[in-house]
């Protein structure tokens, strides 16, 4: 019975995969290595599932895509500072989470990545919008994309209408854009 549902579950995923549009994540990479080589900020959010990503995202493109004597990604997660999140929850609204971080660290020409599996959370779609005022917006979505296919510069949708199946795929699309980098400064 497992081994049936491990089947299907792997043959779905597998199907989203070769469905990724490697087109717009060959853009995104390209947004990514001008971020590095202007020295631009990365801020990297979401929610539940894609709160986790984005941290591990940050996580892996600050620490391993390091060269010895070299300068870093500047990448942050605003998922991470639990104690200014449930503060500007509580004073200012759950949905301006991620803008107001935003305000108060993002400067001209740097980037943000949204992560929404419905492409339609109130706090990421806000952040994508501040981002828009100030710098560049990527997009990771899932389903139909939501509102957030149309409000960034480039947002690659996993086409998959299981959200745990697509939160599964965004964390290899960081992982793909991850290892290209360090495979690239070998």
């Amino acid at each position: 019975m497992f081994k049936d549902f491990s089947k299907k579950y792997l043959g779905e995923l597998k199907e989203g995969m070769d469905n990724i549009d490697l087109e717009k994540l060959s853009k995104i990479v390209e947004i990514l290595e001008k971020a590095y080589e202007n020295d631009k900020q990365v801020f990297i959010f979401g929610n539940g599932g894609s709160c986790a990503t984005a941290s591990h995202f940050a996580e892996d493109l600050n620490k391993c895509c390091l060269i010895e004597n070299e300068k870093r990604f500047r990448v942050i997660s605003l998922t991470d500072n639990i104690p200014l999140i449930s503060a500007l929850a509580n004073d200012e609204g759950y949905e301006f989470v991620f803008s107001k971080q935003l305000e108060g660290l993002m400067e001209e020409g740097d980037v943000v990545i949204g992560i929404s599996g419905s492409g339609n959370s109130e706090n990421v779609l806000n952040g994508i919008k501040f981002g828009n005022e100030k710098g560049i917006s990527i997009g990771l979505g899932g389903f139909d994309g939501g509102k957030l296919k149309d409000l960034c510069k480039e947002c690659l949708i996993v086409p998959l209408n299981h959200m745990g199946k697509v939160e599964d795929l965004h964390l290899v699309i960081a992982h793909m854009i991850i290892y290209y980098f360090i495979r690239k400064n070998e």
